[in-house]
């Protein structure tokens, strides 16, 4: 009998799936935010005249991207304590997402960078334009389109990645489905709306980035003519 579905049930616990569904949103945004941040930073600290100081990021970067997600949620969470480090499973999620995600946008931003031509670095130059001025008008422009791709891949790869978190008891969707499951012996319904809600949140956000690419390139390419 458990594994025929039951529309009643569907209807009764689709509040809480809604109000899960919510906090994961939450947290694929917040996470992403600061992973977009903490991207341009470890950007930074890869290009800086000290090289140093440009090694060590560099290998920060590797080694946070070299280990698992799941290890670093549960290091920072269930480790952290013993060296004084006392977060809440929210707070733990954010930051370990906006650290992890942040290496791969780096890479992100410094490809980008790396595509556009060198002549237009040589042209500033020679132009006497400083390098905020470089950056803010004459590259960025240009690199923002070359990064919108993997920009978007990586928002949809933190939104997917996000049942990870409940294994911290961060209430977001799988969470909430495990938690239902358990309490009424029924996994069919509450898995299958996990993935169906994932299905239709997914499917428009990569058709909304995808948009968002032919746009910026439409208007970089009137804006040369």
């Amino acid at each position: 009998m458990n594994a025929e579905w039951r529309w009643d049930f569907t209807y009764e616990i689709l509040p809480k799936m809604l109000w899960a569904t919510l906090n994961t949103i939450m947290a694929a945004g917040i996470g992403y935010a600061i992973a977009v941040v903490v991207g341009l930073i470890f950007l930074i600290g890869q290009r800086t005249p000290y090289r140093v100081i440009n090694i060590l990021v560099r290998e920060i970067v590797e080694f946070i991207r070299s280990t698992p997600l799941l290890i670093q949620l549960f290091f920072l969470y269930f480790v952290g304590p013993q060296f004084g480090i006392i977060l809440s499973a929210w707070v733990t999620a954010m930051i370990t997402i906006g650290l992890h995600f942040g290496t791969y946008l780096s890479e992100v931003y410094r490809g980008a960078l790396e595509g556009v031509p060198k002549s237009q670095w040589e042209a500033c130059r020679a132009l006497n334009f400083t390098t905020l001025y470089t950056y803010r008008r004459i590259v960025l422009p240009q690199a923002f389109p070359i990064a919108i791709p993997g920009m978007g891949n990586y928002l949809v790869g933190i939104f997917k990645d996000t049942p990870l978190l409940s294994t911290i008891g961060v209430a977001e969707l799988f969470h909430a489905a495990t938690s239902v499951g358990g309490e009424h012996y029924r996994y069919l319904e509450p898995y299958t709306m996990v993935g169906i809600i994932f299905l239709i949140l997914s499917i428009p956000a990569a058709m909304g980035i995808r948009k968002l690419e032919r746009s910026v390139n439409k208007a970089q390419g009137k804006a040369k003519n």
